[in-house]
């Protein structure tokens, strides 16, 4: 049975065999795919960004020549939802360094775009690499969504955390003694050279007073 998949360099047409009484069916061609993953990512990302399935749908039609409905649309959303959970609620193990920060993004809630903060904890390995450990998107930063997302980590595995290193927002600071009170603190050294960069009077000593920062916090 002929199979036409959509690539970069145009479609290709594969005799897939036909096999009675059994589900075969060659994986490098999963049934019902439409085009290559690079596809299915660019229809995901769309979609992320806020722009509806029938607009995706008609993108898709004008740039990549791919007839696609707004289920199919939805169909791929929904890959990247199932595996993005699968992500967020994994095991965690042992982490030592534990670094929390927060950044704001624009959302779309019931029709209107709200600025939302991520959450964002990460860890860093005994090789010095860092990685992702979480993330929460909540209305602020207010102690209860702190409180919540650092007891996510420790009900997914999250242990042996020896330092805390962050800014000093109230509700941060509320959330991480309530839930790692014993974990010692330290302040991050990026944050403090930002937060100091304002009290520096001359443009030209914000370098010097930067590497002094630096110097003691890094002796």
């Amino acid at each position: 049975k002929p199979k036409t998949v959509t690539t970069r360099i145009g479609k290709v047409t594969f005799d897939v065999p036909q096999v009675r009484d059994s589900s075969f069916y060659p994986q490098a061609l999963e049934k019902g795919l439409r085009s290559e993953r690079a596809l299915t990512l660019a229809l995901a990302e769309m979609y992320v960004q806020g722009v509806s399935t029938r607009k995706v749908a008609a993108i898709t039609a004008q740039l990549c020549g791919v007839a696609l409905t707004s289920t199919q649309v939805s169909r791929a959303a929904a890959q990247l939802d199932a595996a993005l959970e699968q992500w967020r609620t994994r095991p965690l193990a042992v982490c030592r360094y534990l670094l929390l920060d927060a950044r704001y993004e624009k959302v779309r809630i019931v029709g209107q775009v709200r600025d939302a903060a991520v959450l964002i904890a990460m860890s860093v390995r005994d090789d010095g690499k860092r990685a992702i450990l979480g993330v929460s998107v909540a209305v602020g930063e207010h102690e209860t969504h702190w409180r919540q997302f650092l007891q996510s980590l420790v009900q997914r595995g999250l242990t042996g955390v020896q330092r805390i290193v962050s800014d000093a927002h109230d509700g941060l600071h509320a959330a991480r003694r309530a839930v790692s009170g014993g974990v010692p603190w330290q302040r991050c050294q990026f944050h403090l050279q930002q937060n100091a960069q304002a009290y520096v009077p001359r443009q030209e000593l914000k370098t010097e007073v930067a590497a002094d920062i630096r110097a003691i916090a890094s002796p």
